[in-house]
């Protein structure tokens, strides 16, 4: 089997799906090489997403903490709030250009679902979108949403009823139509060509970054960081970067209360090498070599794997992976909303999070670009909860 990413990547999947794989490959690689296809890509993404995304200097934040300039990749300014929707419109380009009329979608935060059912809704699609009992709770707004675009959400409630067994249901669920059915996946996961067709509709994240920090200082940046969970939004930045040798690269992964107990989301830095999804990448495992339920106050990073090309990154010491905990990132949800009056995505947070530890200790001449991933409206009940629980202990 070909793996895509070193010795990570692959098609871990039953025969039916490797068929309807396949079908996908030559579609995207078709696609790919179509002038008309690109030209109506990045017509959507102009007129209706709204790039390019700025590239702000965080002025404030960068005065309070005293040491490198940090500049802001603003995804959270795209339609409907984060990077999500790029990939969203790429695919759904590629599904109707396969003749599929139904789209099923995965989702954890649910902004790739809200992402999926506006695609979904402008192109006059049925979409269905499966998403973690959980989640629904945890992100209700977002639900609501999903279901005022006209998608059907449909609740997991196996396993721990998050992000990782809505993957499941809706690989399931595409086996038994995949004839009618495209499954529009919301990460740089899953069996080969997911992560590679996530990446090549994300990369334009890093493309205009790259472009706009020439612009502002005539020179490459001294470190890029994203926050890590499946990692499409960090490989949508890190891409264009990565043959930048003089770049440092880091992702930033959730630790949920703590490295040191079970409640975290610490791929790169606990895990091991495994199969998950349809893929050979890092996951975290129990004794039994079972895949470990995973925690993180951030629905959409408490995902138990990676996409594998960031496990060969890691491993070939290119990016350098951290992780930070729920409170450090709400810390710095609050922190970004009170010096700069912008409102971060949870997931985000943990990017900021890692920015204010390493910034400080950074000469002023030094800069660093962050992925804001996404905008922090549908985090704020989560975050209310998390301070009033703070404050009853």
């Amino acid at each position: 089997m070909k793996l895509q990413f070193g010795k990570f990547g692959g098609q871990f999947v039953p025969p039916q799906v490797v068929t309807a794989l396949n079908e996908l490959e030559v579609a995207f690689e078709d696609a790919k090489n179509d002038s008309s296809f690109l030209e109506e890509f990045r017509y959507y993404l102009k007129d209706y997403v709204g790039r390019p995304s700025p590239l702000y200097y965080a002025e404030q934040l960068t005065k309070k903490l005293g040491g490198a300039k940090i500049y802001l990749k603003r995804e959270d300014l795209n339609h409907t709030g984060a990077h999500k929707i790029n990939n969203t419109i790429g695919q759904i380009l590629l599904a109707r250009r396969m003749g599929k009329k139904r789209i099923i979608a995965e989702t954890g935060a649910g902004q790739h679902g809200v992402a999926s059912a506006t695609a979904a809704a402008m192109f006059g699609m049925e979409c269905e979108v499966f998403q973690g009992e959980l989640d629904t709770q945890r992100q209700r707004l977002n639900v609501f949403r999903m279901e005022m675009l006209g998608a059907k959400v449909t609740p997991v409630t196996q396993g721990t009823k998050t992000l990782a067994d809505a993957v499941d249901y809706a690989i399931n669920e595409w086996v038994k139509r995949v004839d009618d059915t495209f499954y529009l996946l919301g990460s740089a996961v899953g069996p080969h060509p997911y992560p590679s067709i996530v990446k090549y509709f994300q990369k334009i994240i890093g493309e205009e970054a790259k472009v706009q920090i020439m612009e502002k200082e005539q020179r490459m940046p001294d470190y890029v960081i994203a926050c890590v969970g499946g990692g499409s939004n960090a490989i949508g930045l890190f891409t264009d970067f990565i043959k930048e040798k003089e770049v440092k690269m880091i992702g930033v992964e959730a630790a949920g209360k703590g490295l040191n107990t079970k409640d975290h989301a610490a791929t790169m830095t606990l895990g091991r090498e495994g199969v998950i999804h349809g893929m050979n990448t890092k996951a975290i495992f129990d004794e039994d070599g079972n895949v470990s339920p995973v925690y993180s106050i951030s629905a959409g990073l408490d995902y138990p794997g990676v996409g594998p090309e960031h496990a060969h990154l890691q491993d070939i010491k290119r990016v350098k992976y951290e992780s930070c905990t729920d409170q450090e990132a709400v810390d710095a949800f609050l922190e970004l909303s009170r010096v700069e009056g912008i409102i971060p995505a949870i997931e985000s947070s943990h990017a900021i999070a890692h920015v204010m530890k390493l910034a400080p200790t950074l000469d002023k001449d030094k800069i660093i670009i962050v992925n804001l991933s996404g905008r922090g409206d549908k985090d704020v009940e989560a975050i209310e909860a998390f301070l009033n629980e703070k404050q009853m202990h």
